[in-house]
């Protein structure tokens, strides 16, 4: 298991402050009474903000960014636009600095063995993955498989692991939904292309396998992925996790993907791999 820095996106400041903060509350369905009655300011501020007629102070962006909920990427973006340097540093993953949170990351990722668990940037390419991972992506083509691995590109791409998932279009329209909320947070102009990209690859029945005998009718809490591995079809229910309160754009970009088995049958011979 390796750890790979990630890639960064440009931070987008080509405009002033005052319409990049109005776009922020506009898409956060907030009033310039609401967003003043939070940041403890007045409507008459935040609209003198908007227009360029005020110049916030650095504190000012900061709380406007966070009662906005804005990426802390994004808020970096915010203050180069008021003419402030920003506040949040870009540390790479393989720097010294972050060792400890390699470590945490990649004891938390063997620790959940033998289910699969990975680690992704903000472009879903992945930056960890457990032993798990490695299983569910035997036989996908070396092609796929070459750096960066990028998780919605080998789940979706008709070469990938999409013809073995029998429920694709169920699993492909939650990914392309989770894509859509993420591009709508932070304005990603790679994320908006590799968006493009996999909602473009064609939609394909996945392959009939034979029928897994051990298999039994489960009532689920959550929409599964159902994968054929080993002439088997396999259940898993994803949870996503990230950092909270991060101070570096790095860590705040990343996630924890993890896997957990949806059916008894999937535990069982999971487990048995490493028997």
């Amino acid at each position: 298991m390796t750890i790979v820095p990630p890639g960064t996106n440009a931070a987008t400041a080509g405009q002033g402050v005052g319409p990049l903060l109005r776009g922020w509350r506009e898409r956060r369905r907030l009033s310039q009474l609401e967003l003043a009655l939070r940041a403890d300011s007045s409507a008459r501020h935040i609209s003198f903000v908007e227009t360029g007629r005020a110049r916030p102070s650095e504190e000012m962006v900061l709380r406007l960014a966070e009662h906005l909920d804005v990426p802390v990427r994004e808020r970096n973006a915010l203050l180069l636009a008021a003419g402030y340097a920003p506040h949040y540093s870009q540390t790479p993953l393989d720097d010294p600095a972050l060792d400890a949170l390699r470590a945490g990351l990649e004891r938390l990722l063997r620790g959940y063995e033998p289910y699969p668990a990975l680690v992704m940037d903000a472009r879903y390419d992945v930056v960890a993955a457990n032993r798990g991972i490695t299983m569910l992506l035997e036989g996908v083509p070396e092609s796929l498989l070459a750096p960066p691995l990028n998780a919605m590109r080998l789940t979706l791409h008709p070469r990938g692991l999409a013809p073995r998932i029998r429920n694709l279009r169920e699993w492909r329209g939650h990914l392309l939904a989770q894509m859509e909320r993420q591009i709508a947070l932070h304005r990603s102009a790679p994320l908006r292309e590799l968006y493009e990209e996999v909602a473009a690859y064609p939609v394909a029945a996945p392959a009939e396998g034979p029928a897994d005998e051990t298999e039994e009718p489960v009532q689920h809490f959550a929409l599964p992925m159902r994968i054929e591995h080993g002439g088997r079809v396999l259940s898993f229910i994803s949870s996503v996790s990230t950092f909270n309160t991060p101070m570096d754009v790095t860590v705040a970009e990343l996630a924890v993907e993890t896997f957990l088995p949806a059916d008894p049958a999937t535990v069982k011979y999971l487990h048995s791999l490493i028997g």
